[in-house]
């Protein structure tokens, strides 16, 4: 329900009233009341995640992936070029010292892919939900031998990954499009799949991770990257965050992945701060606001000449609360998580 209340602090929102300090001070609040309304006694906990993992297995793989594609990933590029580093990497980055810059920061996120996946050269890598191609171009310029095939559900981030590819000078790197719920991939034709917070965006975990398991070779494996909280998974409800960039969307919990292990096995499982994300975060404000003159001719081509400011807004409001959501509890209560899973090579019974 939407009250008038609602309404008029989306209009204030909207218009850009309210100062940046007042709208961080909010988002910590709404931060805190989130964290408190999920709080239970670990015997109450635990039932909820286990009937959440019920109703997922009795979903659909993913859910309302048209709004996903019209919030994130048929914008216009130069809306999130703006904000986004170098690599145009959308996803959490890495600030291991602290003091890293964006660009720093991309490098080592994605670096740190290439080892906790085993990706090696002369492999056949997936990137699933491939996003603007930076773990996708990433791999096929680092691993020349490998061949790299990129998956999107964006015809925009499809355009954008080849322009880039051949700019490159990348020979090895393909990129399909497709809607991940219904496509089914070529069985046992990947050494590695690697998905970057897409698993976000899914539902029904144990119908994809068998889909991954199909197109996986026996003893191949899958690498996940997911913003996560610590313990307690949950759908995103209702409301300002919901409505306008994560219709759809689940806030897994670190050990949400461990509960669909029918297919695949877990092999190592690692817990990132939240930091990292509202450094990379605040990156990307500091970027959009400083690149506004360059980022509004994008705006107007994405959302329309009078919609343009209100969507200047709504992008900063959404950096500047991410930056306070991660940070939380010093990036205690939510942060992300990495899992390397196997596909089990079967047994073949012994000779008499």
């Amino acid at each position: 329900m939407t009250t008038s209340s609602d309404t008029l602090t989306d209009v204030l929102v909207d218009s850009g009233y309210i100062p940046s300090p007042i709208l961080s001070l909010a988002a910590r609040y709404q931060t805190r009341a989130r964290v408190a309304e999920m709080r239970a006694p670990p015997d109450v906990a635990l039932a909820r995640k286990m009937a959440f993992v019920e109703q997922l297995q009795g979903m659909s793989i993913a859910v309302e992936t048209g709004a996903a594609n019209k919030q994130h990933y048929e914008v216009s590029v130069g809306v999130l070029e703006a904000a986004l580093g170098p690599r145009m990497k959308y996803s959490c980055c890495l600030y291991d010292k602290g003091d890293e810059t964006l660009e720093e920061a991309e490098e080592k996120m994605l670096g740190s892919y290439v080892d906790k996946a085993e990706l090696r050269d002369g492999m056949r890598i997936l990137d699933l939900g491939c996003g603007w191609g930076s773990g996708a171009l990433y791999y096929a310029e680092k691993l020349p031998g490998a061949k790299v095939v990129a998956f999107s559900n964006s015809k925009k981030q499809k355009a954008f990954i080849d322009e880039q590819a051949v700019k490159k000078g990348l020979k090895n790197l393909e990129v399909i499009t497709g809607d991940v719920a219904t496509y089914e991939f070529e069985p046992e034709s990947f050494d590695r799949v690697v998905s970057i917070e897409m698993f976000e965006h899914m539902k029904n975990y144990r119908a994809l991770m068998a889909k991954v398991a199909r197109a996986l070779h026996p003893g191949g494996k899958l690498f996940v990257h997911i913003f996560a909280h610590k313990d307690a998974p949950y759908h995103f409800e209702e409301g300002w965050m919901t409505t306008h960039f994560f219709t759809g969307g689940t806030m897994p919990s670190s050990d949400l992945m461990l509960y669909f292990q029918d297919d695949l096995r877990i092999q190592k499982h690692w817990w990132l701060s939240g930091i990292h994300y509202s450094k990379t975060n605040r990156d990307w404000l500091k970027n959009f606001n400083a690149n506004r003159k360059k980022t509004w001719p994008h705006l107007v081509e994405n959302y329309g000449e009078q919609n343009a400011s209100t969507w200047f807004n709504r992008w900063q409001l959404f950096y500047l609360a991410l930056v306070e959501f991660f940070a939380y509890n010093k990036g205690e209560i939510f942060g992300v998580a990495h899992y390397l899973f196997e596909k089990p090579v079967e047994k073949r019974p012994a000779s008499p």
